[in-house]
């Protein structure tokens, strides 16, 4: 009876002012094209004292083994393109700050997968990257990343690595 989860838009939320006592946003603000709107809805539909949970990726921290550097870089950089704010943790801080938040903690959360599993994250993410960056530098392109990805995990040679980002803040009293 005390929760209500409810769809919107992060940018017009569907609360009144200073109504709301706690938020848990993941993997939301990356995707948003005006990130400082969103926080300052945020900040607005928080009570005072109230809480807030962010965590957002810098697809730059992804660490990939691969037969090809030159290709694995050119995957990650084309799934740059995936959303409009890559890179956003590094910006985070301030933007919350700037909406009038105050930031209580900031946590990495490693993402580790050391072997080609299917129950891992990493494994569910070689699907979209391989369909996203089929579209834009070409299936055969992308068919061989993935094809080579496998070939580490047959070899027992596999990494992945990404780092998430945790925000904890509050409005202040």
């Amino acid at each position: 009876p005390n929760v209500h989860i409810q769809t919107g838009d992060v940018t017009r939320l569907p609360y009144a002012d200073a109504s709301v006592d706690a938020v848990v946003c993941t993997q939301v603000y990356e995707y948003v094209h005006d990130v400082d709107l969103a926080l300052r809805e945020l900040h607005r539909v928080l009570r005072p004292g109230g809480r807030a949970v962010v965590v957002d990726t810098d697809w730059a921290s992804c660490v990939w083994n691969a037969s090809d550097p030159a290709r694995m870089q050119r995957m990650l950089e084309t799934w740059d393109g995936h959303c409009p704010h890559p890179h956003l943790p590094r910006s985070l801080r301030r933007r919350m700050e700037r909406a009038g938040l105050r930031v209580d903690a900031c946590k990495a959360v490693v993402l580790l997968n050391h072997r080609f599993d299917p129950d891992t994250y990493s494994h569910g993410m070689i699907g979209m990257l391989t369909a996203y960056a089929g579209r834009r530098i070409g299936a055969d392109i992308a068919a061989e990343w993935s094809d080579d990805l496998k070939a580490l995990g047959e070899r027992d040679e596999y990494f992945f690595s990404l780092n998430r980002y945790l925000f904890q803040a509050s409005r202040p009293e």
